[in-house]
């Protein structure tokens, strides 16, 4: 990198992280999730308001690989956490209405995405219309966990019939989201065969040789570290997440799996506070490198060359994304007994899509399963959808039915999530 671009590159990430902090926070002064905030900053930094001149002064051609590399790492921290925090506790209790609404929740919204990319894939498809009809199903069913546990905990909701509801079956959903589209990554993807054929090895060294050996290490590390985090701790993990993004990125599955892998393999009985200290650290580090994918992501959206049938498509895509959950998640619940006053809420929470959405499209979009013109619909469609969520939040229906109860059904172990290590700083501020 030479001095120029290396001028070039320090500004563009001082200017993008700054303008993805400010819409940020004006978003959660908007009771809406910052993640809301940081994709319209990118979006408004991208070919929508400012001029191709503009765009390349403030984030050059050289520097845009670097700016993706940078965001890459944010990630793959946050998908290390996010396997990390995901409790097995939580899916073993998956079990009556929770099952239902899981079920439901994914089931729907997956064969409506279908039914609709059926007729869309002859003018969409960058390439293979079966690979692109499975993903939009698979992209129109997912629900974004990571923005629900925030939302939920923020609004101190994760302890209500509500939220316990929408937890598990958000972890469900998003869990068979990621397996669906690793399938399809498999499936479609350029990589040759044989190295797919060595998945099943990969897995098996994960959890055979590599948790073990996680075990081991944090075993010898933290003895007599107390309540500390040993400083060559850290490191040492981040270590074994890029080697494991580099496997699985060779072997023919996103980086992400391999992210996400390594954290759901890295041991939890005994080592509560030491799941803690990674976390923390890790969402330190995600929280200044995130903003950067989500203002990325937001880049390549352009709407500009949307005609009248793009504009009929965006509609269509809208309808069937907000109807196709709610009737998912509301006939779920209902087949399963949920009451109505939990039932009709409930789909506004499972109806946010966030980050959850952004990573799988922009997956999409690497692969050639996608066009940009799609991208950047189901970019707008997850935007709307997760807003929706917001003003639902606060009306006295949500209230009512949100109220604690006597009788709810305990989560084995409460999910942490990605910033709720700092909850009790986030409600004084508040």
């Amino acid at each position: 990198m030479n001095s120029p671009t290396a001028v070039h590159f320090f500004l563009s990430v001082s200017v993008l992280l700054a303008v993805a902090k400010l819409f940020g926070s004006l978003a959660r002064r908007a009771r809406q999730p910052a993640v809301v905030g940081e994709i319209v900053a990118g979006v408004c930094c991208g070919p929508l308001l400012l001029p191709a001149s503009v765009r390349h002064t403030l984030v050059p051609p050289d520097v845009q690989p670097l700016l993706g590399a940078l965001a890459a790492l944010g990630l793959a921290l946050f998908m290390f956490v996010l396997g990390y925090e995901l409790e097995h506790t939580l899916l073993r209790g998956l079990r009556g209405s929770a099952l239902g609404v899981a079920a439901g929740s994914v089931t729907v919204p997956l064969a409506l995405g279908i039914l609709l990319a059926l007729p869309l894939a002859k003018q969409y498809a960058p390439g293979s219309k079966t690979g692109f009809v499975l993903f939009l199903g698979i992209a129109m069913s997912v629900t974004a966990f990571p923005v629900l546990a925030r939302v939920l905990a923020d609004r101190r909701l994760t302890a209500t019939p509500i939220g316990v509801l929408a937890l598990v079956s958000a972890a469900f959903g998003d869990l068979v989201a990621w397996i669906t589209l690793a399938g399809v990554v498999v499936l479609f993807g350029t990589t040759p065969q044989w190295r797919i054929s060595l998945l099943p090895v990969y897995v098996l060294v994960l959890l055979v040789v590599v948790r073990p050996l996680l075990e081991r290490l944090l075993g010898r590390r933290t003895d007599g570290a107390g309540d500390r985090l040993p400083p060559t701790l850290f490191p040492l993990l981040v270590v074994g997440l890029l080697t494991s993004c580099a496997a699985a990125e060779w072997l023919g599955v996103h980086y992400i799996f391999g992210a996400f892998a390594f954290g759901a393999v890295m041991p939890r009985s005994g080592f509560e506070d030491l799941r803690r200290h990674v976390t923390e650290r890790a969402n330190h580090i995600g929280a200044l490198l995130l903003p950067l994918y989500f203002v990325v992501a937001g880049l390549k959206v352009d709407l500009h060359g949307l005609g009248p049938a793009s504009l009929l498509t965006l509609t269509l895509i809208l309808l069937v994304a907000v109807a196709g959950k709610a009737a998912g998640v509301y006939g779920g619940a209902r087949l399963s007994g949920v009451d109505p006053r939990l039932a009709l809420p409930l789909t506004a929470l499972m109806n946010m899509r966030g980050l959850t959405e952004l990573v799988i499209l922009s997956v999409g979009l690497e692969l050639h399963l996608i066009n940009s013109t799609v991208y950047s619909m189901m970019v707008v469609m997850a935007v709307v959808t997760t807003a929706m969520a917001g003003p639902v939040l606060d009306t006295r229906r949500f209230a009512i039915a949100a109220q604690p109860a006597d009788d709810v059904p305990p989560l084995p172990q409460q999910p942490r999530t990605a910033r709720e290590s700092d909850k009790e700083l986030t409600e004084n501020s508040r």
